[in-house]
């Protein structure tokens, strides 16, 4: 084990990749280097400039460089995505499932030791020599203890398989005895069925004849209700028609009365002052009338 924790195999892998990241960081400060150099080449061919002019130049370089960063950035997170994509792929082969702690990726501790790997790594021409006749390939994970887990894996799939069988053919057993006993229920049902209709025809026969005596029972019974209502009827109508007559006689007498009332109370003197009031009033009205029209404009 070497001094990040890893087999020889992928510590090689790692300085491969280091080697990678190492020449396109070279690269990308190369080109940050020619914006410098091209704000000299381009901008600079004054000896004096004024507060704006300088303000200027500078928002432009910080532009350049600011979009020159975020491009980096953002290859520099694809291509580490590619990496793991190419990891995944291979455990996914062997029905491994890979784990990842993010929040290790800021482990101060861990940083630093992978800058001194990296400082002592490129360092040595001798191990720049040995990393470079290795090609960064990633060898398919068929060796030592993964094939070791993928066959373990297969003889604990083959047993699950042998039990489900063993279950399978168990529940196929269940089912048959469970088909045979419905079968049974079903003949004991049909034979229970046949029996219970002879004896509800039996019932019915009874029940009918007893329906029959019922109603015959309710018809007399109906016939002698009817005859019984047509004798009240004919009562009901004859005291309708003397109850008719003896209303008449008294409203006719009611009438009488009012009349009679009100012979009397015209007779009262409150009845005659009354009248003579109202005569009064409809006099002066009318002689209001008569002097207002003579106000009124002609149309």
């Amino acid at each position: 084990m070497a001094e990040l924790g890893f087999s020889e195999h992928h510590q090689n892998e790692v300085i491969n990749y280091m080697r990678f990241a190492r020449s396109k960081r070279a690269l990308r400060l190369k080109t940050v280097d020619s914006c410098f150099q091209d704000l000299k080449d381009s901008r600079l061919v004054e000896e004096t400039f004024t507060v704006d002019e300088v303000s200027d130049m500078l928002d432009g370089l910080q532009v350049v460089v600011h979009g020159e960063v975020e491009s980096e950035l953002i290859h520099t997170a694809h291509t580490n995505v590619l990496l793991l994509r190419q990891l995944f792929s291979q455990a996914e082969k062997f029905y491994l499932k890979l784990q990842t702690d993010v929040s290790e990726l800021e482990n101060r501790e861990l940083l630093e030791q992978v800058a001194e790997f990296e400082k002592t790594e490129f360092t040595s021409s001798n191990k720049k020599a040995n990393q470079e006749s290795n090609k960064p390939k990633l060898a398919p994970l068929n060796e030592g203890g993964v094939s070791e887990l993928l066959n373990k894996q297969i003889l604990r799939l083959q047993d699950e398989n042998e039990k489900l069988k063993a279950r399978l053919r168990t529940i196929e057993s269940q089912a048959t005895s469970a088909l045979d006993e419905k079968s049974k229920l079903e003949r004991a049902l049909q034979d229970l069925q046949r029996i219970q209709g002879d004896q509800k025809l039996a019932l019915k026969n009874k029940e009918i004849t007893n329906l029959e005596d019922t109603v015959a029972a309710l018809r007399s019974d109906f016939q002698k209700t009817l005859n019984a209502s047509t004798v009240t009827q004919k009562n009901l109508e004859e005291n309708l028609v003397a109850t008719k007559h003896d209303f008449l006689k008294v409203q006719e007498q009611l009438t009488m009365a009012e009349k009679e009332l009100e012979k009397k109370f015209q007779q009262t003197a409150a009845y005659r002052n009354m009248k003579e009031m109202l005569t009064k009033k409809n006099d002066q009205i009318k002689e209001i009338r008569k002097r207002l029209s003579k106000y009124e404009p002609d149309e």
